[in-house]
């Protein structure tokens, strides 16, 4: 998995993205919509931008500002660093843990096209969990009625 090129891992056709003039109360909405820690923040096809949850606590709640009226361009990390789609998603993970952020837009030919984030890494792990867990569900219900 972390040889795969982050093109493979991201979810397609899923780039949840927003204005600077948003609120971060719109931005909040966005993401609680679309179940993601993160929205990207785009002036036209450019990527200027990155608001997460963590933006959020540290920048917004923590300092006492109103989401609703509060813009991103005021709180939003500006001009994160981003990869390409060819990216080794094991890159992109080394890049989040060496840096501290969860989040990592992808760009290609200047256009944002995704986002890969640390939860990509749990999410095959997690599923093979599950199973495991459903597997071992099964015997034990088997081993008692026996």
């Amino acid at each position: 998995m972390f040889t795969l090129p982050v093109s493979n891992v991201m979810e397609k056709g899923k780039l949840i993205a927003t204005n600077a003039a948003a609120t971060v109360f719109d931005a909040s909405e966005l993401m609680a919509e679309n179940k993601v820690g993160a929205v990207l923040v785009l002036e036209g096809d450019a990527l200027i931008g990155i608001f997460t949850e963590r933006d959020a606590v540290f920048r917004v709640i923590a300092k006492g500002l109103d989401a609703s009226t509060t813009l991103l361009r005021e709180v939003m990390t500006p001009s994160p660093r981003t990869i390409s789609p060819e990216t080794p998603f094991g890159v992109a993970l080394l890049i989040m843990h060496e840096n501290g952020f969860r989040h990592v837009p992808i760009v290609e030919n200047g256009k944002a096209i995704g986002i890969v984030s640390a939860r990509n890494a749990l999410d095959p792990a997690l599923e093979e969990f599950g199973c495991e867990a459903n597997r071992r569900k099964k015997l034990y219900a088997m081993a008692c009625m026996a």
